[in-house]
């Protein structure tokens, strides 16, 4: 999609997702201990914030200028200080070696695309820093709930691994979600997959 469309959904709803935190990027994260954290495709900076509150020093990167300006009036409500950055991550280049933990989260874009992206913030992973990838699992379109509905934007585990070979992973599951519907709760199924520096 482009930064106009995300523009339009960010600009149509208070806020379009939570202000809480994923609740993977929370269990994984809640006893790190804090430093530099990279979140790449921040949106409207929810799991920004919350890494923010726990003490990260964050860089959020968006395309989308609307979902930057959420993130920083979030920032703001919650009186805390994040590095806005607006690009494009299909064709931005972090830093490299510079961040102590590297978040990807939900970023559903085509194959062709994540594999460059995940290749290219892996090497922003600081030594002895970590990546943490969750995203919609491809079994979700038939096991699970919600999500994109086209199979070349959901992840599955050796997707996302595979394109961490240099990095040595640590995890790399299916995880499932509870999610409220018109009739009750639902299932979603996630990849999720954390690595570190070797």
């Amino acid at each position: 999609m482009r930064s106009e469309d995300w523009d339009a959904k960010f600009a149509a709803s208070e806020p379009l997702f939570s202000d809480a935190p994923n609740q993977f990027v929370a269990a994984e994260l809640a006893d790190a201990p804090p430093g530099t954290a990279l979140d790449v495709a921040a949106g409207q900076g929810r799991n920004a914030v919350w890494l923010a509150e726990q003490g990260w020093r964050v860089t959020a990167v968006d395309f989308s200028p609307v979902g930057l300006s959420r993130a920083e009036a979030l920032a703001a409500e919650r009186a805390v200080d994040l590095n806005l950055v607006r690009a494009d991550v299909t064709g931005w280049q972090p830093p490299a070696a510079a961040f102590d933990l590297v978040l990807v989260a939900y970023l559903q874009i085509p194959h062709a695309e994540l594999v460059p992206v995940l290749r290219a913030v892996a090497g922003a992973v600081a030594p002895g820093g970590s990546l943490l990838v969750v995203g919609h699992d491809r079994d979700n379109l038939t096991h699970g709930t919600g999500g994109p509905q086209d199979e070349g934007v959901l992840y599955t585990v050796d997707l996302v691994s595979g394109a961490l070979d240099a990095l040595r992973v640590h995890r790399a599951e299916q995880v499932t979600r509870t999610v409220p519907t018109d009739d009750g709760h639902r299932t979603a199924i996630d990849t999720l997959v954390m690595a570190t520096t070797p």
